[in-house]
């Protein structure tokens, strides 16, 4: 088996590569690193020197691939399969690309300040970036509630790399500032991406850790 993924099945991130293996039944062989752990961490390090998940390793072409986004790129370059996570099209890849950076700066960056002021000691909490955060999710989620108007997936009626974004964003995203009533067009699109297989198992093989997550009472 050529291709090794290292990465927590907790982490928002690693979920985009994840679901990307998974719709084109990709083999690999995955490897869970616990950064807590001094052996794990240790040899994760020299995969990824910036101690950063996930890191896609691919012994048959000598490569080792960092950041989510690239590892999809990666895997729908060289082992591309039946779901066209990068369009051939250049404009259409462009679109992609662009949800894609979308979901990862709008939607999961301040997911993630607002979790990870949760984890802060409480004289260390800024409960202004939080809400500053807040807003910016609430303004993105009203962004996409325009699109998902006239759309199936994240760019038109075709599964993407946009689509593997925007899985992990929202449904963190909803724990934290939840989607309400306010936009249902969002909770639509959310509920697809749901029942998608591919991101129904990286979930359900997330489950043992959810108790790690500081929001994990919805």
């Amino acid at each position: 088996m050529s291709l090794t993924l290292h990465f927590h099945p907790l982490a928002s991130f690693c979920w985009k590569p994840l679901i990307a293996l998974y719709e084109n039944a990709t083999a690999f062989n995955p490897v869970i690193v616990d950064l807590g752990d001094e052996q794990s961490r240790a040899a994760f390090l020299k995969i990824s020197p910036s101690g950063k998940m996930p890191a896609l390793r691919d012994d048959a072409r000598g490569r080792t691939v960092l950041e989510s986004t690239i590892v999809v790129e990666y895997l729908a370059a060289h082992y591309p399969g039946p779901v066209e996570l990068v369009p051939a099209d250049i404009d259409l890849a462009v679109a992609v690309r662009q949800a894609d950076r979308f979901y990862d700066f709008y939607v999961q960056e301040p997911m993630q300040k607002i979790v990870g002021d949760r984890l802060r000691p409480q004289d260390k909490t800024d409960p202004l970036g939080v809400e500053q955060a807040r807003g910016q999710l609430r303004n993105s989620y009203a962004i996409v509630e325009q699109e998902m108007q006239s759309t199936t997936w994240a760019v038109g009626d075709a599964f993407s790399l946009a689509d593997c974004a925007a899985s992990p964003a929202l449904f963190y995203a909803n724990k934290v500032e939840p989607f309400g009533d306010k936009y249902p067009a969002v909770k639509r699109y959310h509920d697809r991406l749901l029942q998608r297989p591919a991101f129904a198992r990286v979930i359900e093989e997330a489950q043992p850790y959810f108790k790690f997550f500081p929001y994990n009472n919805g």
